[in-house]
């Protein structure tokens, strides 16, 4: 049996880097290789968030390996975090959908995932190789930039618009109220919990949640009355996390999406609203919003989605989104994810857009969900 794919650099091998590669190239083989970059858990890092990078040259061998790039960034797992349905998704998508996806994604040249081993290992180009811009909430994004981004979005959702493939071919694409990613986020021993503590721990966490007068378990039954809500809407296959820190503007004014691992079967407005309460200022977005959904129901429109939502019902259901990035989006990462500044902006941005879009009382006529 293999063994497991390393997540420590100074454990990785040869045969290791061929198992991943041949997952997509199965004739390829990784004769040689130098590590150029660790960012890992094993190495301390500050920024690895739910997996660390490995930065390495590699010398390939075998038929399809002129077709390859030689600098790789190896996504690898955080062993603290244990066998988390992120990595299966993620990995799902870069090798069962990847290709199909008409939009700026990074190339992927293999992907691992090793069930109850916690193996988890995608090799994807190194975009730093062309020059991109690795956009975060403290960045300067401009109007055109959102524009971009919500251009592949609605590129993304037409393609996939109630699609008929979700019954078959598509299946194993999870929705946003059922499944392991489902149960991650919902049961109240999972990430509920940890938000509850990291509320407790962090006092801007506290605070905010208070100047908006809620509660932890107030944002939480919210959360799930949006999910149960918006199952019944339109369908499509969704980013699922399109936070602005999963984007990258290239040189020639395109953009491009990263991070794929909360890819699931939703409903537009889930990737809209947290691109757009992320991606802009508080002034900005409450400036544009507005002609922003606009643009991205033209788009829609422009590909042929005959039931695009009326601009009535997105403004409305983007106002409702408002909630998933609040609690699931931010309340649940930790400070030591992605640096003091960009956690605490990001809270910011998102609390601010919650309670200035009155979403508890879009959300006030919803049925509730229920217990988990």
């Amino acid at each position: 049996m293999a063994s497991t794919f390393p997540h420590d650099p100074s454990e990785l091998r040869c045969a290791d880097l061929t198992r991943l590669v041949r997952s997509l190239h199965p004739q390829v083989e990784v004769v040689d290789f130098k590590v150029v970059e660790n960012k890992t858990f094993a190495a301390g890092t500050d920024d690895v968030s739910t997996a660390g990078r490995i930065s390495a040259d590699v010398e390939l061998r075998g038929d399809g390996a002129d077709s390859i790039a030689r600098r790789w960034m190896i996504k690898v797992c955080r062993p603290d975090l244990g066998d988390i349905p992120l990595y299966e998704n993620e990995v799902a998508f870069y090798t069962r959908l990847r290709s199909e996806v008409d939009v700026e994604v990074p190339v992927c040249f293999g992907g691992l995932y090793e069930p109850d081993k916690t193996g988890f290992a995608i090799a994807l180009e190194d975009l730093r190789l062309r020059d991109v811009h690795f956009a975060n909430v403290k960045s300067e994004v401009t109007i055109d930039q959102i524009r971009s981004l919500l251009r592949s979005l609605a590129a993304l959702h037409a393609r996939y618009w109630e699609s008929p493939r979700f019954e078959t071919d598509l299946a194993w694409v999870q929705p946003h109220t059922s499944g392991a990613l489902y149960t991650m986020f919902n049961h109240p021993d999972a990430v509920p919990a940890s938000i509850a503590k990291h509320v407790e721990m962090y006092q801007f966490k506290t605070e905010l949640v208070e100047a908006a007068g809620q509660t932890v378990d107030g944002l939480y039954h919210e959360f799930r009355k949006l999910q149960k809500h918006q199952a019944n809407l339109p369908q499509t296959l969704c980013h699922g996390d399109s936070h602005i820190g999963n984007a990258y503007l290239l040189p020639d004014g395109g953009t491009g999406l990263l991070d794929w691992q909360l890819m699931a079967r939703g409903y537009c407005l889930h990737d809209v609203t947290y691109l757009m309460m992320t991606g802009l200022s508080v002034a900005t977005r409450r400036r544009h919003q507005k002609e922003l959904l606009d643009f991205y129901r033209a788009q829609l429109v422009e590909r042929g989605i005959e039931d695009a939502p009326s601009p009535d019902e997105l403004w409305l259901e983007y106002r409702r989104a408002a909630i998933w990035g609040v609690y699931i989006g931010w309340l649940t990462t930790e400070t030591m994810n992605y640096g003091w500044d960009i956690c605490v902006n990001n809270h910011i941005r998102l609390f601010t857009a919650y309670q200035d879009l009155e979403c508890s009382e879009a959300l006030a006529d919803l049925p509730d969900a229920g217990s988990f």
